[in-house]
């Protein structure tokens, strides 16, 4: 029986357009399907209603995860940035995306390694497993062993991934026009020029091997982290191979005693730190699999660099103003800072100040407890989302931050979810003021 979860990428312009026109296709014939329900049971759904159900968030998924590439990425973003603002059932199906990929068939992979490394490519092994260990939306990862016993992690590149990523970012955000979730007004061109920039430097595999060196060299003599050796001789634009590191899931560590979870943690966000505060460079995708567990050692191993960047030195200062703020207790501070780094815009607190403040009260009240932070605390979380619900449902009031603050967040917001996942206990207030103090 055919494994299921090998898909053909589809890599020709006109296959992967005739897939958005699929897409878009089952979703519209699922809203109708859904508005016929609604209306015969004597309800008048609105649009989003109809848009985000659990049956067109699974035929999205499915989708994408077949399309792989900048698609799937942007899927990835969407289900883990989304956080508790996206119903429960609907979080879980796109999960799905960061969880599980397709993987070429063994032919389409001979292609792609035979174009890379020639015809006779085997003979540079010992071993390679035709099966991955690993895919996610713009490569799989094979184990390899070298004639000297040396094993690797080689990660392939589907094939056509870098030359659809443009047309991919501009389809889904048609996609997103068209289903009226975003108001013609919300200006993108500029996130989705800056999405479409870091997807085509994510694509370069050469790049990538550089900001792994560039990590073990900011990261050297740091007992908590481990960051693999990329191999050169073997690496090209579309493969990165690299010394294998073992681990485990991020995700087992739930089993593990609160203290080794705390301490995780810990090192954790205080890499987000050292790399918004003394790097000015930090790694933008946290997506959990990019975090390997080493049981035996306590250490995290560290994989996927293709999103490193740096941060600009003004995002820097807004971040550092925005925390000082948030130390002081400085609701007025902080809200200045919250316009400086682009969370929010002059006019949404000129429209929505009484809420935005109440939110800025309810999050400070929460946060500047004494002692560690306890991630598995939730009570405000409700407050806030309804507070939130407000300036949501004002679509006038929507704004647009700038990509770097965007990168910057997510890679904050990745790990609060890991963190929050874990159930940790983290002195947070106390880090960020030491960080700041230096």
């Amino acid at each position: 029986m055919t494994d299921p979860r090998y898909r053909k990428v589809p890599s020709a312009r006109l296959s992967r357009l005739a897939s958005f026109g699929q897409m878009a296709g089952g979703v519209a014939g699922g809203m109708l399907a859904e508005g016929v329900r609604r209306l015969a049971s004597g309800e008048r759904p609105k649009l989003s209603d109809l848009l985000l159900t659990p049956g067109n968030a699974m035929r999205v998924t499915d989708q994408l995860s077949r399309l792989r590439g900048a698609a799937m990425k942007l899927g990835q973003m969407i289900s883990m940035d989304a956080g508790d603002i996206l119903p429960g059932e609907l979080t879980a199906i796109l999960a799905r995306l960061r969880d599980t990929a397709h993987f070429m068939p063994a032919a389409q992979l001979n292609q792609v390694l035979a174009g890379e490394w020639g015809a006779d490519w085997r003979r540079q092994f010992a071993h390679f497993e035709a099966r991955p260990i690993a895919a996610a939306s713009i490569g799989q990862v094979h184990r390899a062993v070298l004639p000297d016993g040396q094993v690797l992690a080689v990660k392939v590149q589907y094939p056509g991934v870098a030359r659809s990523i443009d047309a991919d970012v501009d389809n889904v955000a048609s996609l997103l026009r068209l289903s009226g979730m975003l108001p013609d007004r919300l200006a993108i061109g500029p996130l989705l020029s800056e999405a479409k920039r870091q997807l085509h430097e994510e694509a370069d595999y050469v790049r990538e091997a550089e900001q792994m060196r560039r990590y073990r060299t900011m990261l050297e003599g740091d007992p908590a982290f481990v960051v693999p050796s990329p191999v050169d001789a073997l690496s090209r634009k579309q493969i990165l191979a690299m010394e294998f590191a073992p681990g485990e899931p991020i995700e087992t560590l739930q089993d593990a005693p609160q203290a080794v979870r705390d301490g995780t943690m810990t090192a954790l966000l205080g890499l987000v730190l050292r790399e918004l505060f003394t790097f000015g460079y930090m790694q933008t995708d946290p997506n959990f699999a990019n975090y390997r567990w080493q049981a035996e050692t306590g250490r995290i191993v560290l994989l996927d660099f293709g999103a490193a960047r740096a941060v600009p030195s003004q995002t820097v200062e807004a971040y550092r103003r925005l925390m000082r703020a948030g130390l002081a207790d400085d609701r007025d501070a902080v809200l200045s800072a919250l316009i400086e780094v682009g969370f929010i815009s002059t006019a949404t607190l000129q429209r929505h100040r009484r809420t935005i403040d109440d939110m800025v009260d309810l999050t400070l009240g929460h946060v500047g407890r004494p002692g560690a932070f306890d991630f598995s605390d939730r009570s405000f979380v409700g407050p806030l989302l309804r507070q939130s619900e407000i300036i949501i449902a004002d679509r006038g009031a929507w704004h647009v931050p700038p990509a770097d603050t965007l990168f910057v967040q997510r890679k904050i917001s990745g790990m609060a979810l890991l963190a929050i996942r874990m159930q940790a206990r983290v002195p947070v207030r106390d880090m960020v003021a030491d960080m700041l103090a230096r």
